[in-house]
């Protein structure tokens, strides 16, 4: 088994990449998570769900769960699926499609909702709203300052609450020929917001 373990964290190499498909990065997978605040039974939305990491974490942590990966690419959706095979994940249902064209049609409903990307994402976080579970949770991550603004506005103006920012800020040990430095790993918003 390549991930023996109970918590998060799996590190980035075990992971089957593709060449510019983005993955998130370990330590923001972390801390998107625990944003997500996943019950046993949790049913999660992943939208543009890239290489497949949040929902193969996700569905070692809550088996019980049910996690639907949105993917508009069908060599990308493989992806998640050979990474989902790799880690013996079998609670997630990848669908290929585009947000927010596609949304009508997964079931079940969400009561979480990861976004990872996709334009137009205030058409796609509201959609996704609507869809959302009272009580639900829905988490987006915003890698520059003009998505930060559009997702912080949406979800002020979905009457959101406790919405809560978080920017990660990362640093990983690496060796320079014969010198070990710090590197940055990128900078990450991650928004969250509750559903009364």
């Amino acid at each position: 088994m390549l991930w023996p373990y109970k918590t998060p964290g799996i590190p980035d190499n075990l992971f089957e990449q593709l060449p510019g498909i983005p993955l998130s990065k370990r330590e923001v997978r972390l801390l998107l998570i625990s944003s997500l605040r996943m019950k046993l039974d949790s049913v999660l939305w992943d939208i543009g769900a890239g290489t497949g990491t949040i929902p193969v974490e996700v569905g070692l942590l809550c088996p019980q769960g049910q996690i639907i990966a949105l993917e508009r690419d069908g060599d990308v959706a493989n992806l998640i699926r050979r990474n989902c095979d790799r880690f013996d994940v079998n609670n997630v249902k990848v669908i290929e499609g585009s947000a927010p064209d596609c949304l009508q049609n997964l079931k079940p409903k969400p009561n979480r909702v990861c976004l990872e990307g996709g334009k137009p994402i205030k058409e796609i976080l509201k959609q996704t709203w609507d869809y959302l579970q009272p009580e639900g949770r829905i988490v987006a991550t915003a890698s520059n300052l003009e998505s930060l603004y559009t997702i912080s506005e949406g979800l002020s103006q979905l009457q959101a609450r406790n919405i809560e920012v978080i920017q990660s800020a990362v640093n990983r040990l690496e060796t320079r020929g014969i010198h070990q430095t710090f590197a940055a790993v990128n900078p990450m918003f991650i928004l969250s917001g509750e559903k009364l």
